[in-house]
């Protein structure tokens, strides 16, 4: 048998399918639970955990009484858990409930045994009972949620709730059993029902002399067909944020692994909702201009000159390259880098009309050049898109950079260009 704390939860509400438990005391101990399930349940969260310090913090809450009444529901466990802030936060956690042909596996391996039967009235879970039916959790299988502003998985709050609620586990397994989906008294009227049932089997049998039924043990052994999964969550509205990184000695660049993990958050956001993964299509070379380009700044602090640094080796290019080619992708993203990068003959129509239009408009001095217009300092490029492009570059220097902001209108691209 397993020790327990000898104190008693008892519940303020008489619906089986329904409890709910005032608020713990703090814990002094050091651990949670003491019972093989009840250290399942803690197990199973801690290794779902994507991160440590909010562990930490959740059991320090836990411990600290930060935990309102724990109502416990099938499929899930809720309670309100006090924070930094005034207003306390409602977490709850939720995971699978049994099918009705797990439950039946459970019952009636239960009511076989009359030890079985008597460990479960002394609070107690036979580990072969347990793994009847997938009982205990396993990681992932707990899913929290809390009205929190931290997107950790799980937040201190949600990790709070679940260590305490290893402490109502550790107390009565018969709350685990409500989380799976059947309350205590359903339990046992079952149970009782099957244990008569038998018994008054095993009572016709003798006296009839006829023998009682068996099942054949490679029968008992055969593989069962698993039940289908349960449906997936809905998606979140908006990708996941990342944790903060520390600035350690030797450590990864924090301001690199906060980018690849806001990057791949919020690609998989995109691809789950939409099936599609925007960016499978582009080449490394674009994926780094696109990455430098979200970064903010402009180039001029010692992290965005690291990041340029960083990325521009890796592509086999110079810092100067990136830096052109992120102002072309903030100009228009990757049909703007197109326009940078690959000089072409456009047909007739009109790239031919730009000229007389700009002379009209008191601009005579652009010449003409494959798909570019240039003065000394100014440039028009005309995109494959039919917009227009604009550049400058310091009076007779074939070093153009993207400016302005692309218009249909060669006229409107050079007016946004110099600022009119």
């Amino acid at each position: 048998m397993t020790p327990r704390t000898p104190a008693r939860f008892a519940d303020t509400r008489h619906e089986d399918r329904r409890r709910t438990f005032p608020a713990l005391q703090p814990l002094e101990g050091e651990d949670f639970a003491s019972s093989w399930w009840g250290n399942a349940w803690v197990e199973a969260l801690e290794d779902t955990a994507l991160d440590r310090a909010r562990l930490t913090r959740g059991r320090a809450y836990a411990r600290r009484g930060h935990v309102d009444a724990i109502t416990v529901m099938p499929g899930r466990v809720m309670a309100y858990v006090h924070g930094t802030r005034p207003r306390p936060y409602r977490t709850e956690i939720r995971l699978r409930t049994l099918t009705d042909g797990d439950w039946d596996d459970f019952l009636a391996t239960a009511a076989a045994r009359p030890d079985h039967i008597a460990a479960l009235l002394d609070k107690d879970v036979p580990h072969a009972l347990a793994s009847v039916a997938d009982l205990l959790p396993t990681p992932g299988d707990l899913i929290p949620d809390c009205s929190c502003p931290d997107d950790g998985y799980p937040c201190k709050h949600a990790a709070a709730l679940c260590y305490q609620t290893a402490r109502l586990l550790d107390e009565d397994p018969f709350v685990l059993f409500l989380m799976r989906g059947r309350g205590e008294r359903e339990i046992l009227a079952d149970l009782s029902h099957r244990n008569a049932t038998r018994s008054a089997a095993e009572r016709t049998g003798a006296a009839s002399g006829t023998p009682v039924p068996t099942v054949p043990a490679a029968e008992a052994l055969t593989a069962r067909p698993l039940p289908p999964l349960p449906p997936p969550f809905a998606p979140p509205a908006h990708p996941g944020r990342p944790p903060a990184y520390p600035q350690t000695p030797g450590a990864p660049d924090p301001l690199a692994l906060d980018l690849l993990a806001t990057e791949a958050a919020s690609r998989a956001h995109t691809l789950l909702t939409t099936g599609t993964d925007p960016l499978a299509q582009l080449t490394q070379w674009q994926d780094a201009v696109r990455l430098a380009a979200a970064h903010p700044g402009s180039g001029l602090t010692a992290s965005t000159r690291a990041l340029y640094r960083d990325l521009a080796v890796a592509t086999d290019h110079t810092p100067t390259d990136l830096a052109r080619a992120v102002a072309a992708w903030r100009q228009g993203g990757l049909a703007a880098l197109a326009v940078l990068e690959e000089p072409w003959d456009p047909p007739a129509g009109p790239f031919d009309r730009a000229r007389p239009a700009l002379i009209a408009a008191d601009f005579p001095h652009f010449r003409p050049w494959r798909n570019h217009l240039s003065t000394r300092s100014l440039q028009l490029r005309f995109g494959r898109d039919g917009l227009w492009y604009g550049y400058e570059s310091d009076p007779d220097r074939e070093d153009w950079w993207p400016r302005g902001t692309p218009d249909a209108d060669p006229v409107g691209a050079l007016t946004a260009l110099l600022g009119r």
